[in-house]
């Protein structure tokens, strides 16, 4: 009787955890077939099997407007944050663990707490400061204020955490300074971190829209955000379109989780995140 209970219960959550990822899964689906749907609008409701499957969107969407250099910008910015923010929140996480100093807990929970300010609160002041520096309508003026991460720094230190100090200390009787230590022992013990924020950093730069918006004039220099929003505009109608660049912004993001989702989970469980 236990037995059967048992099997029953877990044949229960084998069915609901299908059913929620073929409703979560159902949106990208649908987003897909509006894309190859030929004219897909008000007038063409698109069917769960289109009868003449095309191309033709996305065709238009490279042909009539730039939106290779869009993704080529998008990549670029996603890229430079993802480096940036793995080179400073691993030294930081390196020194919070390892080079106590006084009142390091309480500059950590500061730093920690600039999680809870919006970016909205702070578009002025950096506005300005990009101003100032000269760095409008450039993708370093883009790139400033995702330099470093609170959240990245958190997660590092975390992880960091759990090596060993008997390793920094065996090293340390070999001749082996701080450089070293962190460059050969901490860094490849922390690898499922480093592969989650790396996921993290490229999603957060990958879909963000507002600061870009305000920074970035040029329709040369914009990200794919900004560029789905004047889709919507342009091509309010043709909803094909629109839809075949919300596949395209959808790719590199689904390919890097899916290159990297074995890292994440150990990355997170690894940290101590609930």
């Amino acid at each position: 009787m236990a037995e059967l209970r048992t099997r029953t219960a877990r044949i229960t959550l084998q069915v609901v955890m299908v059913a929620g990822a073929a409703l979560m899964f159902f949106p990208f689906l649908w987003t897909i077939i509006t894309s190859i749907t030929p004219g897909a609008g008000l007038s063409v409701t698109p069917a769960l099997i289109p009868s003449d499957p095309s191309l033709d969107a996305y065709a238009r969407l490279f042909a009539e407007r730039p939106f290779l250099q869009v993704v080529g910008n998008s990549l670029l910015l996603a890229a430079a944050t993802t480096v940036a923010q793995l080179f400073t929140s691993a030294t930081a996480a390196y020194a919070f663990s390892r080079l106590p100093f006084r009142g390091s807990g309480i500059v950590f929970a500061v730093y920690l707490a600039t999680m809870m300010i919006p970016l909205q609160v702070l578009i002025v002041p950096l506005f300005v400061e990009v101003k100032t520096l000269g760095l409008l309508n450039t993708h370093l003026g883009a790139l400033l204020p995702s330099f470093a991460s609170a959240f990245g720094i958190f997660l590092l230190r975390q992880a960091v955490n759990q090596v060993p100090r008997e390793l920094d200390e065996a090293a340390t009787l070999d001749g082996a300074g701080h450089v070293r230590i962190f460059w050969t022992i901490v860094l490849p013990n922390i690898r499922p971190a480093l592969a989650t924020l790396t996921v993290f950093a490229f999603m957060g730069s990958w879909n963000s829209f507002l600061w870009p918006l305000i920074v970035l004039r040029d329709p040369e220099l914009q990200t794919l955000p900004i560029a789905l929003a004047g889709l919507q505009g342009q091509y309010s109608t043709q909803w094909d379109i629109v839809m075949a660049g919300s596949v395209v912004s959808v790719i590199p993001m689904l390919a890097l989780y899916l290159f990297a989702q074995k890292y994440v989970i150990q990355g997170v469980a690894s940290s101590g995140i609930k």
